[in-house]
């Protein structure tokens, strides 16, 4: 599809980065009224957990649903009940009330991604994709910077339900910006019919499943420093949480200046050199924080400048892995995203599962679990980059010559 066929509205560059900026939304920004909420309600992690299992299994039956009936329905649909559901979860006043908000704005987060990485396909060509990906999580960066320090000040100073109040604001505001402005990119005569053989045709394509293990190897690394780093930080080390607070902060804002990089890297050598290049940020990082735990257990340092390594890794390959995915699958490309964003969310929370369980009450293991995991992810990537996409890229070649 030419690239102009998706600016009857609203330009995609300007509207994908307000798209994926959702997610840091609900989740970045949910993050300090975790404490109020369990103060007043008696619990507070199971609204987490239930939007995260909703989010990764919720990427499923959108895609192809976006494929069948076009990315405008399937989009407004997600963020009218994305705002829904926040306004729901703001006047709660139990907590199945609140998981069950917290669920469905799960589902609807779901649909909101799938559509919008899907109409990166539709509107620009695949070598364009890594690069549009990559302004876009530029955006989502600030964004993911910004939400957590919004979230504290809401609940210090007009309490939790303010949060999720601004939340649904921001969706109804995307919705009415996107009932306006968004034109469908996949008119009827591109969509798919209804096919029991569609998933078989997105994991047959080799460039999807090795774009996709990038994607995936770089989002395990990352959400096991999520789920692990604040008992490291504060239970281990001895952090204060206002202290801990700008640990991911500095992590953003390493990623965003990542992604700026990414742009740069792919314009001068191209996809597979610029994750080639990444794969060593990737495992570098790792490599410095276990120097740290064996040397100097107890210094946060190591463990510090190790995380802004990955963090500049990571915003190198999610563009381009998240792009890579659909750039063979044009014609089934919500199909394509769905799967990719279910596998990168099913891997990081088994991987992080397993590394939570060598964390004990005594932190007998220090920092390892923490650490392990990114260098798995790390060893992984350089694997992916300087073996698998040399000869996928050797291979896409030889079959244009031929």
């Amino acid at each position: 599809m030419s690239r102009d066929a998706g600016r009857a509205g609203l330009s995609p560059a300007l509207l994908l980065p307000l798209l994926l900026a959702a997610q840091p939304v609900a989740t970045d920004s949910y993050l300090p009224a975790l404490p109020a909420i369990a103060d007043e309600l008696g619990s507070a992690s199971a609204s987490l957990t239930g939007f995260v299992l909703a989010f990764g299994f919720g990427q499923l039956p959108c895609g192809p649903l976006a494929d069948r009936f076009g990315r405008r329905p399937v989009l407004l649909f997600g963020l009218a009940c994305y705002a829904l559901a926040a306004a729901v979860c703001a006047l709660a006043s139990t907590v199945p009330l609140l998981v069950a908000g917290r669920v469905l704005q799960g589902f609807s987060m779901a649909a909101i991604l799938v559509c919008a990485r899907a109409v990166v396909r539709d509107v620009y060509p695949a070598y364009d994709g890594p690069h549009v990906m990559a302004r876009a999580l530029t955006g989502l960066g600030f964004v993911a910077l910004a939400s957590p320090l919004l979230g504290a000040f809401a609940v210090q100073g007009v309490g939790w339900r303010w949060v999720l109040g601004g939340m649904a604001v921001y969706g109804f505001a995307l919705w009415v910006l996107c009932v306006r402005g968004f034109a469908e990119t996949l008119p009827p005569a591109a969509r798919p019919a209804a096919s029991r053989g569609a998933a078989m045709e997105v994991f047959r394509s080799q460039s999807f499943r090795a774009w996709t293990s990038v994607a995936v190897s770089t989002w395990a690394g990352i959400f096991c420093f999520l789920l692990l780093s604040p008992m490291v930080y504060i239970s281990y080390l001895g952090f204060t949480p206002s202290q801990y607070g700008w640990i991911p902060a500095a992590g953003s804002l390493c990623y965003i200046g990542s992604t700026l990089l990414c742009r740069r890297l792919l314009r001068r050598r191209g996809a597979v050199r610029t994750v080639q290049f990444g794969s060593f940020l990737s495992l570098s990082g790792p490599l410095i924080q276990a120097v740290g735990c064996v040397l100097a257990p107890q210094s946060a340092w190591p463990l510090l400048l190790g995380h802004a390594v990955y963090c500049v890794g990571h915003g190198i390959h999610q563009p381009c892995g998240q792009a890579g995915a659909v750039g063979d699958l044009p014609h089934l490309a919500g199909r394509a995203v769905s799967w990719s964003g279910f596998c990168m969310m099913a891997v990081a929370f088994i991987v992080g599962q397993i590394a939570a369980s060598f964390v004990d009450a005594n932190y007998s293991h220090g920092a390892w679990p923490m650490v392990v995991p990114m260098g798995l992810a790390g060893t992984a990537l350089v694997a992916i980059s300087f073996v698998w996409l040399p000869r996928l890229s050797h291979s896409n070649s030889t079959k244009e010559t031929t």
